[in-house]
């Protein structure tokens, strides 16, 4: 699959890049989207939620009222659950939600959303570039170049530039990623994704392995 690879101004350069048939070309497969996706959500959770129960709640042990004779039913301590400000019945507690998938089927996953993202025309090919101070005027105008100023942009770079990273570190609808930290969720949240020339190769060396 050959791609024309653009400039900062949205030019073709002349020049083309062809895209591995076993990353950006395979049949998609819905299902390892899904377990990825999952496992990457599952992971993001901390897991740290927490709320008392009887025996934790602070508070007298003293029987409150009589056994009999009151018309209603029998109490025994403020820190009943029945009680505002007792415990809570089988509140939540403190809990480990990682989850743990193949690397074959991780792999399979991510090379299934950018084949389908390749599928639907969302990949651009974009030439190295540098800023020699963080702009994000600059980076704006790129993406205003590109046509995608008001799309979810994924941006790919090949390795960690500072600069780029810092010029779009403010703007909402953009998440800059380096090529060994890309996932199955943040290329199927974007409507966009922009991959540097120098990206393409580590991402094809990362998923033909």
């Amino acid at each position: 699959m050959e791609v024309a690879v653009l400039n900062i101004q949205g030019k073709e350069t002349g020049r083309k890049i062809t895209l591995s048939e076993a990353v950006f070309g395979i049949e998609p497969n819905n299902h390892t989207i899904y377990l990825d996706i999952k496992q990457f959500l599952a992971n993001q959770r901390q897991g740290t939620h927490k709320s008392k129960e009887r025996n934790e709640v602070a508070g007298s042990t003293r029987k409150i009222k009589k056994q009999k004779g009151t018309g209603t039913a029998r109490a025994g301590s403020v820190k009943s659950p029945v009680f505002v400000g007792g415990g809570r019945i089988f509140g939540p507690r403190p809990k480990d939600y990682t989850q743990k998938l193949n690397k074959k089927v991780k792999r399979l996953a991510r090379r299934s959303i950018l084949s389908q993202k390749a599928k639907d025309g969302a990949i651009i090919v974009l030439e190295n570039f540098n800023f020699e101070a963080p702009k994000t005027k600059e980076f704006t105008n790129i993406l205003s170049n590109l046509g995608i100023q008001d799309k979810k942009v994924l941006f790919v770079l090949s390795d960690i530039n500072k600069n780029v990273y810092l010029s779009s570190r403010n703007l909402p609808s953009v998440n800059t990623i380096t090529a060994s930290e890309l996932n199955t969720y943040n290329v199927a949240n974007a409507t966009s994704v922009v991959l540097l020339e120098g990206a393409v190769e580590v991402i094809e060396s990362i998923l033909t392995k």
